[in-house]
């Protein structure tokens, strides 16, 4: 039986619906309801577990929003989608194998890379650019490592997707983060079964903070669809930036 208080449940809504929002638009929801429900006194392994039930709602609105709206061809990112289940597999399993300190530091490093990137080349994302690689190629790699670090850390996954695809494959930035949501929920429904097997979750708060992300989703996703590109790649540095902050402040001072 879970023991939370109600202001408790109110609070985790609201913090769901506007990481939900954010989420939909460049990723790093994370960033927002993880350290909110450590804040409200929840212990750590259920706080990750119940954040990845909470963000599957969020996930699949986005990424459905996203379908009806047109922005998805499965057909050129279906191996993509099995790549990044495979990936989260051995990134889920790996973590209880591999030590993950290297990553921890390699991780904000690569941001730091992207962040600077982008703010160099601001015309990154505004319109299709010429290839750099085939798109098979590109979803067969990237689905079995970025599905591989989701299921082995997680932070900064939509990032990273958005991030190869303008560069690697020239997609606008739209059709970026469309495709990112995709298969961030491929990724995470997948953690989320590992999860469910571990029996860590608070089913209550994870439907309460779920139905706050679907709201917020949808209505990020809506936003993402109608706003100018300079608005999506502010959001964008933003996150990276608070990603890259969260990472090294953990890094270094926990």
């Amino acid at each position: 039986m879970e023991q939370v208080d109600i202001w408790i449940y109110v609070l985790m809504f609201g913090v769901a619906l506007f990481a939900g929002f954010v989420d939909s638009i460049v990723g790093g929801g994370g960033l927002i309801t993880i350290p909110a429900l450590l804040a409200v006194g929840i212990p750590e392994h259920v706080a990750l577990a119940t954040n990845k039930l909470q963000a599957n709602f969020g996930s699949f609105t986005a990424a459905l929003r996203f379908v009806r709206g047109g922005y998805i061809d499965f057909k050129r990112i279906w191996l993509g989608i099995v790549c990044t289940f495979v990936g989260a597999a051995l990134g889920t399993w790996s973590v209880l194998l591999i030590d993950a300190t290297v990553i921890r530091w390699l991780v904000p490093l690569l941001l730091v890379a992207i962040f600077l990137y982008t703010i160099f080349c601001p015309d990154l994302g505004k319109t299709e650019r010429a290839k750099k690689m085939s798109e098979g190629a590109f979803y067969a790699i990237f689905g079995i490592a970025i599905g591989f670090y989701d299921g082995f850390l997680g932070p900064g996954t939509g990032s990273f997707w958005m991030f190869a695809m303008l560069a690697l494959i020239g997609l606008e930035i739209k059709q970026a983060i469309a495709n990112t949501k995709v298969l961030n929920s491929a990724s995470n429904i997948l953690s989320l079964v590992v999860f469910i097997m571990g029996g860590h979750i608070l089913w209550t708060l994870g439907l309460v903070m779920g139905a706050g992300q679907a709201i917020g989703a949808y209505l990020g996703a809506s936003t993402a669809m109608k706003k100018e590109i300079g608005f999506i790649r502010r959001l964008f540095l933003a996150v990276v930036a608070a990603t890259i902050l969260k990472l090294f402040y953990d890094l270094l001072f926990k």
